[in-house]
């Protein structure tokens, strides 16, 4: 079997491992943005050979795992380009504007949208992990429109490599994920931008920060080439995340932080309670009249950014988090929000 993986980072590399161990008689052909990061998945054994678009013709089954901006890009063309009986699977963190891309296209049934529950703050091939997937949740979208025995040979690869299926609707999965994973990663950032520009001296940084602080920032080393095409695809569901979620948070502030914490639950508050004092330093950069423009004063920063927006140059990228966290710096993308 031929296998196509296009991007070999942390999902793509991890698929690879997967699939070497689970699909007999396999050949691993992969493509990379980046020609050192492709290098590296040939040396290391992630793929077989380098995947040209000559080849894609003679792929059983293709892997999307990149961006959900270039997966948008390149579906409709893969697609097009396929043999009749290939499967072409995405693995992005937004589901409706995929699903929607293709809902017409001819080959529509041989198109599977999924959504692995599964992930760290690193990036690129070094990252991938054999085990990355095991006892992890898998959601697959609209499987009523992929092919019956396509689905059936995805379905059952997935629960070979240890992952339990769960299906859902498109458009719930982006109004669920917004709250369960994007606003984590903007929270994530956020604190991270508030302590860099507030802490000048990073080593007091490194000297008192401790595992709530470091836990509280690890999806600030997150890829930001892969998180802001999720905030821009998802961002009416996350808008509306961000005004409740900063709502509280004015709640947090205006009432000394008592009122809001004693609303929480008892187990849930033990948990939570910790990660929510850095507003207090971190709201002044937001627009505080009219509250309710607050998350449009994030969008300000979120939507006019990219990969090579000059914040990430202009970066520090020595910044440790007690061993931690190495070049946290150049991902707190958030730091070019606007101030009021």
């Amino acid at each position: 079997m031929k296998v196509g993986i296009i991007g070999v980072g942390l999902i793509g590399g991890s698929l690879a491992l997967s699939a070497r161990e689970h699909i007999s008689d396999i050949e691993i052909y992969g493509s990379n943005r980046s020609e050192t990061n492709l290098k590296k998945s040939l040396k290391m054994g992630l793929i077989d050979f380098a995947l040209k678009k000559d080849d894609i013709k003679s792929m059983d089954i293709i892997l999307l795992a990149v961006p959900v901006d270039i997966a948008m890009n390149q579906l409709v063309d893969l697609l097009d380009e396929v043999n009749d009986n290939a499967l072409v699977i995405d693995f992005g963190s937004t589901k409706y504007p995929i699903c929607q891309a293709v809902a017409l296209h001819s080959k529509r049934g041989q198109f599977l949208s999924t959504h692995p529950i599964a992930g760290t703050e690193y990036s690129g091939p070094s990252a991938a992990l054999p085990d990355l997937f095991f006892n992890k949740i898998q959601i697959l979208c609209e499987t009523e429109k992929t092919r019956p025995d396509l689905l059936e040979w995805a379905q059952d690869w997935f629960k070979k490599i240890g992952m339990n299926l769960r299906e859902m609707d498109p458009v719930a999965h982006d109004q669920h994920i917004a709250y369960v994973s994007h606003l984590s990663h903007i929270s994530s950032y956020m604190l991270g931008k508030t302590v860099m520009e507030k802490e000048k001296d990073q080593a007091t940084i490194f000297d008192m920060a401790g595992s709530g602080f470091a836990s509280t920032v690890r999806l600030a080393k997150s890829s930001p080439s892969m998180w802001i095409p999720i905030f821009k695809q998802n961002k009416e569901n996350i808008s509306e995340t961000l005004t409740e979620y900063i709502n509280n948070l004015n709640d947090f502030v205006f009432n000394g932080g008592k009122a809001i914490y004693l609303k929480i639950p008892g187990k849930t508050r033990k948990r939570i309670g910790p990660n929510l004092t850095f507003i207090a330093d971190g709201i002044h950069y937001l627009p505080h009249k009219p509250i309710k423009n607050i998350s449009q004063g994030l969008w300000d920063g979120i939507l006019h950014m990219n990969s090579d927006h000059k914040f990430f140059k202009n970066l520090p990228t020595n910044v440790n988090m007690s061993g931690i966290y190495e070049n946290i710096a150049p991902t707190i993308s958030l730091r070019n929000f606007k101030q009021h």
